[in-house]
Parts: C-alpha cells; structure tokens; sequence
C-alpha cells in the first residue's frame, strides 16, 4: 500500500465491509463493472448486502456472483434481464427488489454525493413507481419525490487513475460509474492502469481523487453482454 494505492482488491476492502451493509455499484449492463472489487466482496462472504447499480450483472458474472452465494438481500436498480437466478430468487421471496428509473437512479446517487436530501422528478408518475412516495404540483404538472442515495461504500471501474484517485472512465462505462463514486461514504476504485499523478489532463478527469479512498490496478474481462452478428 503506497497512499490511495493498494496491492489488492482484498487489502483494499479491509475494514470496509460488514454484514447489512450498503454498496453502490457501477457500470452499465457488463461494461465498466468492479469485478475484481465484486470478486473480493464474494471471498469475504459479507452478507445482508444492499447494492443499488443499474443491473445485477448476469448468472455467474458481475454482481451475479454475489447473487449465487446469497449475500444479497436487495437490490436496487433498473434493469434485471437475463439473470435467472435473480429472477428466481426475486419470485420465490428471497430477494427484496427496488426498482428505479435509469435516470432516477443515477441521479439519486448525484444527489447523495453532492449534499442533496431528495429531489422532485416526473418520471414513474402515475405508475407503481409513485406509491409510497410525496407528490407535489408544478406548473400544473405532477411530481414524486425520489431521495438522494448514500451508501456505506462504493465500488467503481475506470479506465485511467492515478495515485491520488483522479478517475478517467471510457466511453459507456462512465455511465453509473461517475454517480456511484461520489455517493459512497467510502469509494474504491480499480483501474486498468494507474499512471502518474500529473499526467492526466485536469479538463478530462470524470471523477475527482477527493471522492475517491482507496485504488487498485486489476486484469479485467471483456464481455459482450448480447453478441449480434450480420449474416455473411
């Protein structure tokens, strides 16, 4: 450990996790997702988990990993497709789901990090979306009041960071990654390189090294969630 910089996912966790915890995942569909982090989580056998990420990755990949060795308790998301066994889990009662809207989510997890209790939004109006929670007229139009989302620890992939947290996300796995960074009250991150502090632009840094604790370097897999191919 030098700093931020830690040798692994697991030296990384340290003192980190407990039982009944809460954790915001990024990534979208199987990109940009922590999997050494997710990885880790699974050989520490932490249980009673709240993940809020916009998916639950698939059967034996992502967070489906955490999932076949029940240590979820809920998840909150937006997108739980092509996971049979979240689905069985969800149907037989196991599993407690909270399901958001894609913007909702990331921008409760916004919302968290920067300091913000709650917001009004239009989206789920009118739907199951919208029991339970307050609404309120604007302009003749009605909203529902989504909370900010905090969670006791984050765990986000980049493609780029340096030694003091400063994050740099490509392309598609910028989406969730950069919201779920800033509403942990801790945030560990792995990259697929870590380079010198000074040598990433500051205009193209997507999440600041402030809101990051704890980095590691990983080997990270690759996959196509869905492959379609053109007949020859």
């Amino acid at each position: 450990m030098t700093g931020k910089v830690y040798g692994s996912a697991a030296a990384a966790l340290e003192g980190l996790l407990f039982d009944g915890m809460t954790i915001a995942a990024g990534g979208f569909g199987l990109c940009g997702i922590p999997e050494n982090l997710i990885a880790a989580i699974r050989e520490a056998g932490t249980r009673d988990l709240t993940i809020a990420s916009n998916n639950a990755g698939v059967d034996g990949f992502g967070l489906g990993v955490l999932l076949a060795t029940r240590q979820v308790r809920k998840m909150i998301s937006s997108y739980v497709g092509e996971n049979a066994e979240f689905m069985r889990q969800y149907l037989s009662g196991e599993l407690e789901l909270e399901f958001n809207p894609q913007g909702t989510l990331a921008e409760r997890m916004r919302a968290g990090g920067a300091g913000i209790p709650g917001f009004y939004t239009a989206t789920g109006v009118g739907t199951v979306i919208a029991e339970g929670k307050e609404q309120k007229e604007f302009d003749g139009r009605t909203y529902i009041l989504e909370r900010g989302l905090v969670t006791d620890l984050a765990i986000v992939k980049a493609w780029k960071g340096d030694a003091q947290g400063n994050l740099v996300f490509r392309k598609t796995a910028r989406n969730f990654n950069a919201p779920a960074a800033t509403c942990g009250r801790r945030c560990v991150a792995e990259v697929e390189e870590i380079v010198p502090v000074g040598s990433l632009n500051p205009d193209g840094i997507h999440t600041p090294g402030i809101y990051v604790h704890r980095i590691i370097q990983g080997r990270h897999e690759k996959r196509i969630e869905n492959r379609t191919v053109r007949a020859a």
